[in-house]
């Protein structure tokens, strides 16, 4: 588990920030840490990297704040050192109208790249809701992933859950933007 004295929440407020988060790699590499320190030879393996492009990516996230040094040892003269997340989330600024989200982005490119044969729970509804109900469904999917987050133990697979709550770009607006 992260250790207790961790800040809650990063903010992704500069480019190079943003830059270290919206590479799938860096963002692979990150899932690694979510749990529990690792070495660069521990998150190549896990992530499937060679070690000097895991270190590359890993001092990229270093830089910019997202990733930190939490553990050292001596082994036969080498410094070991051990990453961890500097927070517990990281939470990523509004793309903007019409810009690509980088975490939706990445969680498709994970879930393509999952394997077909593993056990999925993916769908799609569409709602019609007050800004009341939209509101307090998002409150309760956001406290439904925190529930499942406190009893996450790091000895078992990784299970990612994605969520997007939004009200999609009107037809009669996009039809009439094409004109």
């Amino acid at each position: 588990m992260p250790p207790e004295d961790l800040p809650e929440t990063i903010h992704v407020t500069t480019d190079e920030q943003l830059r270290a988060v919206s590479n799938l790699t860096r963002h692979r590499i990150m899932a690694v840490l979510r749990f529990e320190p690792a070495t660069i030879t521990q998150i190549a393996e896990r992530v499937g990297l060679a070690k000097g492009s895991s270190s590359y990516h890993v001092r990229l996230l270093e830089r910019a704040g997202l990733v930190k040094v939490v553990r050292t040892r001596k082994i036969r003269g080498v410094t070991e050192r051990y990453y961890a997340m500097a927070a517990r989330t990281i939470a990523l600024p509004d793309p903007g109208e019409g810009a690509p989200d980088v975490l939706m982005r990445h969680a498709v490119a994970d879930l393509e790249a999952s394997s077909a044969q593993s056990e999925r729970h993916v769908g799609m509804a569409h709602l019609r809701l007050t800004d009341e109900q939209f509101a307090e469904l998002g409150a309760r999917l956001q406290a439904l992933a925190d529930e499942y987050r406190k009893l996450s133990d790091p000895t078992l697979p990784d299970t990612s859950l994605v969520f997007a709550l939004f009200h999609p770009a009107s037809r009669a607006r996009e039809e009439g933007d094409a004109k």
